[in-house]
């Protein structure tokens, strides 16, 4: 066969494959692997440097599949590859349980899955966050002669992708950071599940990625050729993102369901499927048909050699320069410098220091021990303390800064904090106000979903934030975020548990960290027990205790002194109580039983949390005869000493509710 002959053998075998993986399974999504196989093939083929037998060798080419749905594309391309995991048996088993081959794509699942994707926009914003990574790297570790990163990062997005809100945020910023190595392929097929885009679609794509600063070009979806020649172009292209816009067809040579959206989300069916392979074809006869030819055509060809090559370059740059090499490798070993947390900032007892400055203060003074830390805020810098003093921010033309101004762009700041993680060597963490938390919960979850160790910095936690009033004053919230499986959340009560906070985040490498911090000043504390090894990095503990405690005040953040004023009011009356600080759940509850029970002894009944949020989950704490002071209200326009005296957040009320139990 000649080259173009064998081009369309390979992309009819992902077609086979497409159809009769997601017949199988009796659902699923063909109609993107069969549109987009043609350019899958060319870039894979041709482009795409990759090693199959070191999916995770540094400078790859990463491939971001942001329209998740199409996963068989995905699949197809890893078992012709020749990544060894990815077998026929596992493409048989699509969308089973234990199989290496879900509805949507998992990168902790599936070697050769860069990143988790399915919720539409998200992989857009996550390459974002890779190509900034790359440029980030290279701009700090290349040398004359000695380059050692130099990697694109290419995205196959739908009109799904382009339609959600998160393209719009990320693509501005790509555009406006200059972001030459990426490079998105948009599938522009037509075609949704209610039907037509023009049902709800009628802007120019390519005119709003030229606004956004982008590199436009189209190219016929189905015609190697014209693939090839615009993916050549976006390569030339180094100061601009390129997004080619390729013209699909949805389930490309289905007879009945060839652009139209019952192609979109369903099995095609047996009948049709031996239409479809009569008119590509095909034999119908045999499913999973996958020719060695194929397979030989899929096979990188320079990929191993490029590994090979990268590694003799890599040798070469730790003998010329061997300081910024071993810098290098410990980014990419995610090792933390010795001593990183040694110098940390004193704050003077009793002195009123809102959460949010103190642990500023902490990152300023860990920020020069770890050169890989980088964030920003979503152009809420000075109220969330996320800039180090002196700290450089990028540009377009000077990508040597390691602080992001993300613009008022709270969603695709999680995608490209996810982005970031994703890469590799760069430690990643972002602000804003805690209430905008939820602008960025699908990010959140994702990160939480991968395990990415993404730092949040979550400011303005309460009705602590006053004047604002109840549209920026987070009720609900962290009960939402300590509903996400994985996300550790950390509420410091002052600036001590504020250090412990980011010392743990940091150190924390299996999943992300949101710390959730006061506008409001609250007494720095000098009690030993705050940073002890049985303190606050335990996520609950004794601050404070009574010789024969009848009653257990249990709170978080700024709530912990309210507490510890209750405390005072009881011992007046006679009554000991114990106070113990949470400011995590999720490290408290990973304690072993026999701490948990020596902070919360089970004999102690007479139980009040107190925390100015919902009051939903403390329950489990408290237990059904406890008591709850909290807010299952919105808060108010006015002074915070106002507010919380107006919805009862007083020591009195505390102590009053320790009091009933006791009774």
């Amino acid at each position: 066969m000649t080259p173009p002959d064998l081009h369309t053998l390979t992309a009819h075998t992902i077609r086979g494959l497409a159809m009769d993986a997601v017949q199988r399974a009796g659902n699923g999504h063909p109609g993107m692997p069969m549109g987009m196989a043609d350019v899958a093939v060319v870039l894979w083929r041709g482009f795409l440097k990759h090693d199959p037998d070191d999916p995770n060798w540094p400078d790859r080419d990463r491939f971001v599949l942001s329209a998740g749905h199409g996963s068989m594309l995905l699949y197809s391309l890893l078992h012709l590859a020749g990544y060894e995991a990815m077998t026929l048996d596992e493409i048989r088993r699509l969308r089973q349980w234990g199989s290496l081959t879900p509805g949507h794509p998992e990168n902790t699942h599936t070697p050769g899955v860069e990143t988790t994707t399915g919720p539409l926009g998200q992989g857009l914003g996550n390459a974002v966050g890779l190509a900034i990574a790359e440029r980030w790297l290279a701009t700090r570790f290349n040398r004359p002669g000695h380059t050692i990163v130099d990697h694109h990062t290419y995205v196959i997005a739908s009109d799904g992708d382009l339609m959600e809100g998160i393209s719009h945020e990320v693509g501005a910023l790509a555009g406006h950071l200059g972001l030459g190595k990426l490079i998105v392929f948009y599938d522009d097929n037509g075609i949704t599940i209610d039907g037509a885009t023009s049902l709800a679609w009628s802007e120019d794509v390519p005119g709003r990625f030229a606004a956004y600063g982008w590199h436009t070009l189209p190219a016929d979806g189905h015609d190697p050729a014209s693939i090839a020649a615009a993916i050549e172009a976006a390569r030339a292209e180094r100061d601009r993102p390129s997004l080619i816009a390729c013209r699909t067809h949805i389930g490309y040579g289905s007879p009945n369901k060839q652009d139209t959206s019952e192609a979109h989300g369903e099995a095609l069916g047996a009948d049709e499927i031996r239409l479809t392979k009569r008119a590509l074809g095909w034999p119908e006869d045999e499913p999973f048909r996958v020719p060695q030819a194929a397979v030989t055509y899929l096979r990188p060809g320079s990929g191993p050699a490029a590994h090979r090559a990268w590694r003799e370059r890599l040798a070469a740059y730790r003998a010329a320069h061997p300081e910024p090499a071993a810098e290098y490798e410990a980014f990419l070993a995610g090792a933390l410098p010795d001593g990183w947390a040694d110098e940390m900032p004193a704050f003077a007892p009793g002195k009123a220091v809102a959460t949010r400055a103190s642990a500023g203060k902490v990152l300023e003074a860990i920020a020069p021990h770890l050169p890989n830390l980088i964030g920003g805020s979503a152009d809420l810098t000075g109220s969330n303390k996320t800039r180090p003093a002196g700290a450089e921010h990028l540009t377009r033309d000077d990508f040597r800064g390691r602080y992001i101004h993300f613009g008022i762009r709270e969603h695709g700041m999680g995608g490209i904090l996810n982005g970031l993680a994703l890469h590799g060597s760069v430690r990643p963490y972002g602000g804003t106000f805690l209430v905008f938390s939820d602008y960025m919960r699908p990010t959140i979850r994702l990160a939480a979903l991968m395990g990415l160790p993404v730092i949040y910095v979550f400011t303005h936690d309460s009705i602590g934030l006053g004047e604002d009033g109840p549209t920026h004053q987070p009720i609900e919230h962290l009960m939402s975020l300590r509903a996400i499986p994985g996300l550790t959340v950390f509420r410091p009560a002052e600036a001590g548990e504020a250090i412990v906070g980011w010392q743990m985040a940091v150190r924390h490498q299996a999943g992300p960290t949101a710390l959730i911090l006061t506008r409001q000043g609250v007494p720095t504390l000098d009690d030993a027990s705050i940073r002890s090894p049985d303190g606050a990095i335990r996520g609950g503990y004794v601050l404070r205790d009574a010789p024969d405690p009848r009653a257990l005040l249990i709170a978080s953040g700024s709530e912990v002194h309210v507490a510890l004023g209750a405390q005072a009011l009881l011992a007046e009356a006679g009554i000991g109580a114990r106070v113990v600080s949470m400011p995590s759940w999720e490290l408290f509850d990973a304690q072993p039983a026999d701490y948990r029970d020596a902070v919360l002894p089970p004999g102690l009944t007479a139980r009040v949390a107190v925390e100015a949020g919902s009051t939903f989950g403390w329950r489990k704490y408290v237990g059904l005869s406890g008591a709850i002071v909290g807010l299952d209200r919105y808060g108010a326009s006015a002074p915070y000493e106002v507010i919380y005296e107006q919805l009862g957040l007083t020591p009195a009320a505390v102590a009053e509710a320790a009091r009933r139990l006791l009774a």
